[in-house]
């Protein structure tokens, strides 16, 4: 058995151009051998685990949804909105959620504090995303490539 603690993990921030979207990912996943690129399901893992920290102001990624993952948030500090098809919901510590494929969403940290959340998903070999507000889609078979007609930016119409 592979044991880690995820107080010992670092978090991994990146923030967009303009700087509307930031987030930290702690991979515990990848930490406990997960290779996401890998197409062996023995390699991948079923599922994938992050604690995803989202700064005060800044939403995670654009609104978007996934072909065919699945994704299920749980709070763990901080407060925030979500954004999805019927509209937006406020969250906050101990809510729990699911987006199911097809279902667009995006998250945005609504309040004075770091957002924590749980954050798991099956990543299936073969998901594609779409991004209502840009009109683009992401494919990931075998490469990761947003298009259109031709390849973009991932924030290309989303800033």
């Amino acid at each position: 058995m592979l044991k880690i603690n995820t107080n010992q993990l670092a978090s991994e921030p990146w923030t967009s151009p303009k700087g509307r979207f930031s987030c930290a990912g702690v991979g515990i996943s990848e930490a406990l051998g997960r290779k996401p690129l890998s197409t062996d399901l023995m390699e991948r893992h079923p599922f994938d685990v992050e604690i995803c920290k989202i700064p005060p102001g800044k939403a995670n990624f654009p609104y978007h949804s996934h072909s065919a993952q699945w994704e299920f948030y749980h709070v763990i500090s901080g407060y925030g909105i979500v954004r999805h098809k019927d509209g937006q919901t406020a969250i906050e510590p101990g809510d729990a959620f699911l987006f199911k494929p097809g279902e667009p969403h995006q998250i945005t940290n609504d309040g004075d504090e770091e957002l924590v959340l749980y954050v798991v998903a099956d990543n299936p070999v073969g998901d594609s995303c779409h991004y209502p507000d840009s009109g683009k889609w992401l494919v990931r078979s075998p490469e990761r490539k947003l298009i259109r007609s031709e390849g973009l930016d991932y924030f290309d119409g989303e800033e």
